[in-house]
């Protein structure tokens, strides 16, 4: 019955592109023209995602390891991308979250990426949770988990330190604004985890986490994000 009705209303109401307004296809929310366009990241560092002339690991990497064994970033953080993530996080489009997910799934899964043990998005602090409403990595995680059959680890993290917006700050400020701002619980000792957020930029919030998740016991800590910075 439930997709009867889904069908009907696919028909009544077809799904529209968030980025040009035409009909979508592929039960996506988004036409093929627009898909076909949208800004992939291309050759990257495995480790950390920075786009590079071709795949392997940045000098960076190579000096001095992140506590995450990689980074999966399915596009580069430009137009329409930015214009995306931006709707999701302050304007309430929850649909983009659905959509950008649910890409990411698919092209985890083609590129037989392995699966791991839980999926935990990058807390937000109480204070901002209550004021967004919502938090978008989390909405970025459901049709990640329900498409790939991962679970989200509710609850094994938190924000327990409230920080000033990354964005809004330089580089050496960002480090010392998340140190010490996740609380991780043992649940994960011996896990395969998979931090999900929406932007990676200076990279300093995943690194943070995963070297908390990885001193109370993380076997492997990968990162999941829908763009990279350049």
């Amino acid at each position: 019955m439930n997709n009867c009705l889904k069908t009907i209303q696919r028909y009544l109401l077809p799904p529209v592109c968030v980025t040009c307004g035409q009909e979508a296809e592929g039960g996506l929310d988004l036409c093929r023209g627009c898909l076909a366009a949208m800004p992939y990241l291309g050759a990257a560092c495995r480790r950390c995602a920075l786009p590079l002339a071709s795949p392997g690991i940045c000098g960076g990497c190579l000096k001095m390891p992140p506590p995450f064994e990689q980074t999966f970033s399915l596009f580069r953080y430009t137009h329409p991308i930015d214009h995306l993530i931006q709707q999701l996080k302050f304007n309430r489009r929850l649909v983009n979250a659905r959509l950008l997910g649910a890409l990411m799934a698919e092209s985890l899964w083609q590129q037989e990426q392995r699966l791991p043990d839980l999926i935990v998005p990058v807390p937000l602090h109480r204070r901002r949770l209550q004021t967004r409403g919502y938090n978008q990595a989390v909405e970025l995680a459901r049709p990640v988990s329900k498409l790939l059959g991962v679970p989200i680890g509710f609850g094994c993290c938190h924000r327990i330190r409230e920080t000033a917006v990354q964005s809004d700050l330089v580089a050496k400020e960002r480090r010392a604004n998340v140190k010490g701002a996740f609380e991780v619980s043992r649940v994960m000792v011996g896990k395969h985890v998979a931090v999900i957020d929406d932007v990676m930029t200076t990279g300093n919030t995943v690194t943070e986490l995963a070297q908390e998740m990885r001193d109370e016991g993380a076997r492997i800590v990968d990162i999941w994000v829908c763009a990279r910075v350049p």
